[in-house]
């Protein structure tokens, strides 16, 4: 199937532009290119900052300015990269390329960047170079600083910039004087110490991408320091250069060691003062709060999850006082935006009491059972912005919707309205609102002064050239959310029953099932081949009950079931073939679609096997921890919910489904050993299966050729194992 690819106004660039929808999905990567992102919205309501390249087929991010004027709004960049660079080709550090892999970025040019309090400066790094662009006057520059540079941060007052450099936090005056280290790794530290970034776990699985945190004052920071000498090593090479030497990657496997993480406050003097805590009881440093509003405050984890502190921090000496603790028979997950204080001191976060997930503003709950928390976006005296689905006691299910909803001692307000997936950012009395629905592709941003729409922020991004014809509905006894996408004009009088595709993620941290547009491309683009295509969002699933996510505690087999369950009652509404039934997936997906076809081949005929993790033991320690324990004294749970394990595949049943497994060799999260093992035992079983090593690719595919190519690959493997023509 061909399509034409529109141009940044929608149109068709003509037939010589002509793309494959696999190709223009991989060009546009995913269609996200061109479409603004990373808001910030000025207190003082005058601007508003984002990241948007020039088009849907440009990776390069610029930073553009919002003005918010009496008389409208106007658009303006205050940094363009290329020119920046002098048209330079932009180069990476290996520091920086891990970053931005643990943030799944595939994008160049400007990704990320960061803005002083009044959101007059903000700076960001280039081809490992600092820069500082002043957002009134529009002028952005070159500071002196030594490479590489990541993760640069201006103080609240606007007057330095902390980064970090070679595993050093430094610090750098906005005008680009007086550039010095405020904390380094010595000379036997070197190798495994660093300053102000994130460990591994922390990036991967805590989404805390940050490692120091200014005071509101300015005049210090807290900083962690990692020391991954602790963590084992693997080593992944590229078979494909066989010149080059493996990289080294501190990996701390279920059951093993993880970095050790510590936290100092630092003044502008390079003093520094330990945090203290039981660190051997907490190790985990997820959350680091720091406002006006109350002394900085720390989220920290037992190992196994299951309590955990909230604590302030003395920064005149490094102690901490117990502010909160929390406790859960499963885990306790962890939230965007929480904890944090309110204006008035009162402590903010989300908790699941109840049977729901709530927000806890000090001792009281100010929302109950008809919203499930998902997000808080902002936080003042009158109230919190939050983001939030439908909870279980709700008296419409809202299928797939997120909305986003400001929330006080009053009462709860909904401030998106359409149905669709919405979140937004808030400052002052600006908020940017950003909506996805169903019937219209990529997401609309509008900024509302007091709940009013001012303003518009243009997307580039390129539009489709299919529509999603789905539904969204619910299956089985569980009542399991669900999305079904016929082909584009199907008629079941002319063609009768379709082969099936199920199509998931199926795991935490994953909901497909959603009321947008763009999430549903790919899947229809597999139904116009001929396909019903399923998507089942299943126990362990966000978005809908803390006991629907935490039913997967200590045996993940039970995502396979739902996945069964509902296919067999979808199929008496739809026109669904059981005698051809398939499933892809990647990561989580990858490793249902692998147990689809070894523990229930009597319902799945086939499978395309994407990146999976296969023997539950490989994968890190936060993820794995959480949902089996500990493997040195869980190791059955392990057993029963990995798809092999030191004996070969673990209960395989018959027959025999043809596999196709994929991987890129690069994968430091879901490493390349995890399909090779599996390929390993099924060859020892005597099962035929094809593997697709792909080199240089990691658990993304942000390359193009590789990205459409993989799509194109899957169909003639579906066809060919399910005998369609």
């Amino acid at each position: 199937m061909t399509t034409e690819t529109p141009g940044t106004d929608g149109h068709p660039e003509g037939p010589a532009q002509r793309l494959s929808f696999p190709r223009q999905h991989a060009r546009t990567q995913r269609f996200s290119l061109g479409a603004p992102r990373a808001f910030t919205a000025a207190p003082d309501g005058s601007r508003v900052v984002f990241v948007r390249s020039a088009s849907g087929a440009d990776r390069t991010g610029v930073l553009w300015v919002l003005d918010l004027t009496d008389g409208g709004a106007v658009e303006r960049v205050a940094a363009d990269p290329r020119t920046l660079l002098g048209g330079a080709v932009e180069r990476l550090s290996a520091a920086e390329r891990a970053r931005r892999e643990r943030t799944r970025e595939g994008g160049s040019g400007i990704v990320g960047y960061a803005t002083d309090a009044a959101v007059e400066l903000a700076a960001f790094a280039l081809s490992g170079k600092l820069f500082a662009a002043e957002l009134r006057a529009g002028t952005a520059r070159e500071l002196p600083a030594p490479a590489p540079v990541i993760d640069p941060r201006p103080s609240p007052d606007g007057r330095h910039i902390a980064y970090v450099s070679r595993g050093a936090l430094r610090v750098v005056a906005a005008d680009g004087g007086d550039d010095r280290a405020l904390a380094a790794p010595d000379a036997v530290e070197a190798d495994t110490v660093t300053y102000g970034l994130a460990e591994f776990i922390a990036a991967e699985e805590m989404h805390r991408t940050r490692g120091f945190w200014w005071s509101p004052e300015s005049d210090r920071l807290l900083v962690a320091r990692v020391d991954d000498a602790p963590v084992q090593r693997w080593w992944i090479a590229d078979p494909a250069h066989p010149d080059r030497e493996p990289t080294p990657v501190a990996y701390p496997a279920a059951g093993t060691a993880n970095a050790d993480v510590r936290l100092f406050v630092v003044g502008l003097d390079g003093v520094r003062t330990e945090v203290v805590w039981d660190r051997a009881r907490y190790p985990y440093l997820a959350r680091v709060h720091w406002s006006s509003s109350g002394a900085p405050l720390l989220l920290v984890q037992a190992r196994d999850q299951r309590s955990a502190l909230y604590l302030a921090v003395d920064p005149e000496n490094g102690s901490t006082r117990m502010v909160h603790a929390d406790e859960d028979d499963d885990w306790l997950e962890l939230h965007p935006g929480v904890p944090c204080w309110s204006p008035s001191g009162r402590l903010v976060r989300i908790a699941d009491e109840g049977g729901a997930r709530v927000l806890a503003w000090g001792d009281r709950p100010l929302t109950g059972p008809q919203l499930h928390l998902r997000a808080v976006l902002d936080v003042t005296e009158d109230s919190a912005l939050i983001s939030a689905s439908a909870g279980a006691g709700a008296a419409d299910p809202e299928l797939g919707e997120v909305h986003v909803y400001r929330v006080n001692e009053l009462g709860v307000e909904r401030v998106s309205q359409e149905p669709g997936v919405h979140s937004a950012v808030r400052s002052g009395d600006v908020t940017v609102l950003v909506s996805a629905t169903l019937d219209e592709p990529g997401a609309r941003v509008s900024v509302l002064r007091d709940g009013k729409q001012v303003a518009t922020v243009a997307s580039h991004a390129q539009r489709p050239g299919l529509t999603p014809r789905v539904t969204l509905t619910e299956g089985g006894a569980r009542r399991i959310p669900c999305a079904v996408l016929l082909p584009t004009g199907y008629d079941p009088q002319v063609s009768g029953p379709l082969p099936v595709l199920m199509d998931p993620y199926g795991g935490p941290h994953g909901q497909r099932v959603l009321r947008a547009h763009n999430v549903h491309l790919t899947s229809q683009w597999f139904a116009d081949q001929g396909f019903a295509v399923v998507v089942a969002d299943g126990r362990g699933t966000p978005g809908r009950s803390p006991a629907w996510e935490k039913a997967v505690a200590g045996d993940l087999t039970r995502t396979l079931d739902d996945q069964v369950e509902a296919l067999h009652a979808l199929a008496e509404r739809f026109p669904l073939d059981l005698g051809r039934v398939a499933m892809r997936g990647w990561s989580f997906g990858g490793y249902l679609s692998a147990m689809a076809v070894l523990r229930r081949p009597d319902v799945f005929h086939a499978a395309v096997v994407g990146a999976p993790v296969t023997d539950l033991r490989l994968y890190d320690t936060h993820y794995q921890e959480r949902y089996l324990g500990d493997p040195r004294t869980s190791p059955d749970a392990y057993r029963n919910s990995s798809l092999v394990c030191d004996d070969g595949l673990v209960d395989p049943g018959e027959p025999h489904r043809p596999m196709m497994i994929v991987h890129g060799l690069a994968d430091d999260n879901v490493v390349v050993a995890h399909a090779l093992r599996l390929s390993s035992a099924l060859l020892a079983a005597g099962r035929p299966h094809e593997v697709l090593p792909l080199s240089g690719v990691t658990h993304m595919t942000p390359q193009e050729q590789v990205a459409e190519n993989l799509l194109l690959l899957q169909v003639d493997f579906l066809k060919r194992s399910l005998g369609l023509p």
